[in-house]
């Protein structure tokens, strides 16, 4: 979720490079999951000779904050969490059942509503204004965000879509689907992954009716905010939103993971949401986060609508559950279409246990590229998108591992280890070299670097 994301942390490219799947320059090919009934998969990716990108219906200007690539663009519609007897589906079906069937409302029906096929294509307004988000914060980076233009972009969470929800009267959601950031490149990141939103408002009523001599109660006063709570909210009704918000997701994890699971709550101070925690989980004898949560900023609840309720929200990584669940060790895994990882999904129910069987591991090959940078511009994560739009999923890491400056010119040098690997067979040594040349080429053409080949 927006408010406790931890805001952290292109090039010419040939069309071998770019999956076959999609549709470039007009040409186009069919894509294995064309048939998602959330969104189409169709589009036109930036060309040389076009001033627009035509994605999912819609057309974008491009301006000087353009920067998605094909690379990515050939992502946007696959909705892994929509396909049947994918891991990432089994998971979303997990966390729904659950709720559906813990979380009853007073006619009988589920009191979450889960919305997993909305628009990856947000504004900024709805990525970051609707969230409180300054215009100065280093979130709305380029380094760190997929704009379509300066007024649209690839959702760098699924958060951007609270505030709309809110406002059309919901005070209970599930709100999944892909999302997209600029990071670096290893076994557990990749440009685009999945997320599930979760909210949940409380009018006065609902929040002290169980509460003895609740009555006197109240949501709301004017106080001063602390790391504690923020003003307008009353200490009773923070310490009672934080007390449900950690006993609903320590469920959800005690039924996915099975009872004897053990789970830590870490403060995190966010200076949107007051309080906040991480979540981690004790799996096989190592802590890992999970997920962030806390309690939402009433502001944005007011402006939704809401006035007059207060509620917590929560943001997991679907990608982090199966691989924990399912012990896969590579996030690469999850956009395959070999059929010996797809086909161990396949169960009669999305509860039975799954002993995943990893793929062979073939060897890595693994190559340095060297350059002096052109100025202080130089970005990290152009290099990584240059890297992953010509390498695609053939590249397993990259990492830098030399940084030098010049003593006398002052020219800075970054040397980065690229590791290619292919899930499903070996590559050779020559494929390897071709791809890597025209990582060096680009690099110098499209980012200004001087090669140290």
């Amino acid at each position: 979720m927006a408010m406790l994301w931890k805001f952290m942390r292109v090039a010419k490219y040939s069309k071998t490079a770019l999956s076959p799947k999609v549709k470039v320059r007009g040409i186009p090919t069919h894509s294995r999951y064309s048939s998602s009934k959330s969104v189409r998969s169709d589009f036109v990716a930036n060309t040389p000779c076009s001033n627009t990108v035509e994605l999912l219906g819609k057309a974008y200007p491009q301006d000087d904050y353009s920067n998605v690539t094909e690379k990515i663009l050939s992502k946007v519609g696959k909705n892994l969490h929509n396909i049947k007897h994918h891991p990432l589906w089994l998971i979303k079906e997990q966390v729904k059942d659950h709720f559906y069937k813990q979380y009853i409302g007073r006619r009988g029906t589920p009191l979450f509503s889960v919305y997993d096929g909305l628009s990856p294509v947000v504004t900024v307004q709805q990525n970051f204004d609707s969230l409180l988000i300054p215009q100065n914060h280093a979130s709305r980076r380029k380094e760190d965000n997929y704009y379509l233009n300066r007024d649209h972009m690839l959702r760098a969470h699924t958060s951007a879509h609270q505030w709309d929800l809110i406002h059309s009267g919901l005070d209970a959601f599930l709100a999944v689907g892909d999302v997209y950031r600029r990071d670096t490149i290893d076994n557990t990141h990749y440009p685009v992954f999945h997320q599930m939103e979760g909210v949940r408002l409380f009018s006065c009523h609902e929040l002290f009716s169980s509460i003895k001599d609740g009555e006197g109660l109240q949501l709301f006063e004017q106080g001063h905010r602390t790391a504690h709570k923020q003003e307008c909210h009353t200490m009773e009704a923070v310490r009672l939103v934080e007390f449900n918000l950690k006993q609903v997701l320590t469920k959800l994890m005690t039924h996915i993971f099975g009872d004897g699971l053990q789970v830590r709550w870490v403060d995190c101070y966010f200076p949107f949401t007051h309080p906040s925690f991480e979540m981690e989980i004790n799996f096989q004898g190592e802590w890992m986060e999970v997920l962030g949560c806390g309690v939402m900023e009433q502001q944005l609840v007011n402006s939704a609508g809401a006035q007059d309720k207060i509620g917590w929200a929560f943001g997991l990584g679907l990608e982090r559950l199966a691989m924990i669940l399912y012990d896969i060790p590579d996030i690469r895994l999850f956009w395959s279409e070999d059929e010996r990882f797809l086909k161990q999904f396949i169960v009669p129910h999305i509860w039975q246990k799954i002993e995943f069987q990893p793929l062979s591991r073939y060897p890595p090959l693994i190559n340095d590229i060297s350059f002096w940078l052109p100025s202080e511009t130089y970005s990290k994560n152009d290099f990584y998108d240059l890297a992953r739009t010509i390498g695609g999923d053939l590249i397993e890491k990259v990492v830098l591992v030399d940084e030098f400056t010049h003593p006398k010119t002052k020219k800075v040098s970054h040397c980065y280890r690229i590791i290619y690997r292919h899930p499903e067979r070996t590559l050779t040594q020559d494929e390897v070299h071709h791809i890597h040349q025209a990582i060096e080429e680009s690099a110098v053409r499209e980012l200004g670097v001087e090669g140290r080949f």
